[in-house]
């Protein structure tokens, strides 16, 4: 009997709704006691002081470039195997995209080519934790720290980090960790997403997450975003509830990108139940690996004595093969109930890229990775009968 089974659909619980009721029925729906509370309990489970929500990943790398100071001028370098989130960012503050390509039949950047993207235009690297896997960050600072020298800070912030900031875009990541650290606790800033596809959803949102930096009050990163996220007003509506509070100031004409309490109640309940969802994930990926082990197939090491990963993507390639049976098999696992996917389509692949001069051709591996690569469902809303499915008809279908 053919199943049906969805790529990734969001894991509801009664607990998510009791509290989103809870939310509603307060008379506070707009960012308000549940988005502040969010924030605490994200920045305690990732080993930070603080973290702030906003109405997007997109929002928060954003935002935190703009509190970087970076703009016209400057460069940001960010990989070319990746979602345009990444990147747009760059793009919206009229600063300059670099993209680098990944290394050799990998989804992390090529550690020679991001050295020789660095110059003295460089402002911030943006790695990408694909599939919930934390890159590299020991090479990422130890590449950061060698290129001092160049560095031409332009903000207090900027002269505070007194290097090249390594923005983690970890839209994947949320609850991986490597050598002890989560994410969250490593990069500069950690931008995560909690849209509707992710481990842990409030439909739509993200948050950020920041180390400590020397000579900066966290404070004051904090009331930074706060004044980015909602039009530069100096008091948000909680604040102006305070009886006689009702005066505010506008310091700056800025954004619009705050989360709402709704948002943050789906998120409190899915931190409730986070540790559950990751181990279903990675019993999952366990069952994948076990099954693919013998096959000619290339997966990813989502967990070993280093790292834990977020268990977010299984994706994995079709040695040997090309673009056009990956996208016949896509099709055929598709006729019996199996959504897959594709992570990802490089950006130089794309319209909106190829306009601002990227070049595919430029990126050789990058290409070469998606020619191949299929993205198997893996969420917690699946059985282990689920997962056993999509292996059998997988083998059967490759084998054919």
């Amino acid at each position: 009997m053919v199943r049906n089974i969805p790529f990734s659909p969001p894991d509801m619980t009664e607990r998510e709704i009791e509290i989103v009721a809870d939310a509603l029925k307060s008379g506070w729906i707009t960012t308000g006691p549940k988005t502040k509370q969010f924030e605490r309990e994200i920045a305690q489970y990732c080993g930070v002081d603080k973290a702030v929500c906003l109405s997007s990943a997109t929002a928060c790398l954003e935002m935190t470039l703009r509190i970087l100071g970076i703009g016209p001028g400057d460069e940001v370098v960010t990989s070319a195997y990746t979602y345009t989130a990444s990147c747009s960012p760059i793009i919206h503050l009229g600063a300059t995209p670099i993209m680098v390509d990944t290394a050799p039949d990998s989804l992390e950047m090529d550690m020679d080519k991001l050295d020789a993207a660095i110059t003295d235009r460089t402002k911030a690297i943006i790695p990408i934790d694909i599939a919930g896997i934390m890159c590299d960050y020991d090479k990422l600072f130890e590449l950061v720290e060698s290129k001092r020298g160049l560095f031409k800070p332009s903000n207090q912030i900027q002269s505070a980090i007194g290097r090249v900031a390594v923005v983690a875009d970890g839209a994947h990541s949320f609850g991986a960790s490597r050598k002890g650290n989560r994410s969250g606790a490593v990069a500069d800033f950690t931008t995560f997403s909690f849209h509707a596809v992710k481990n842990l959803t409030t439909a739509e949102g993200g948050a950020v997450t920041w180390k400590k930096i020397g000579g900066i009050d966290d404070e004051d990163i904090y009331k930074q975003y706060q004044l980015l996220s909602l039009h530069g007003q100096s008091k948000d509506a909680l604040s102006k509830t305070q009886l006689g509070a009702w005066e505010y100031d506008i310091v700056g004409p800025w954004y619009k990108c705050n989360m709402t309490d709704i948002a943050a109640a789906v998120g409190l309940a899915q931190l409730e139940r986070y540790e559950g969802i990751l181990q279903k994930r990675k019993r999952y990926i366990e069952i994948y690996d076990n099954a693919f082990k013998d096959m000619n197939v290339s997966v990813l090491s989502h967990y070993d004595q280093s790292h834990s990963g977020s268990g977010h993507l299984y994706i994995l390639r079709l040695d040997g093969k090309d673009r056009a049976f990956r996208d016949e098999f896509i099709i055929k696992m598709a006729k019996q109930g199996i959504a897959t996917n594709v992570h990802y389509k490089p950006l130089p692949m794309h319209t909106g890229y190829k306009k601002l001069g990227f070049d595919i051709n430029d990126y050789p591996n990058a290409y070469s990775y998606f020619l191949n690569e299929i993205t198997l469902p893996l969420n917690t809303k699946m059985s282990e009968e689920d997962v056993i499915y999509v292996t059998d008809k997988f083998k059967e279908i490759y084998n054919a």
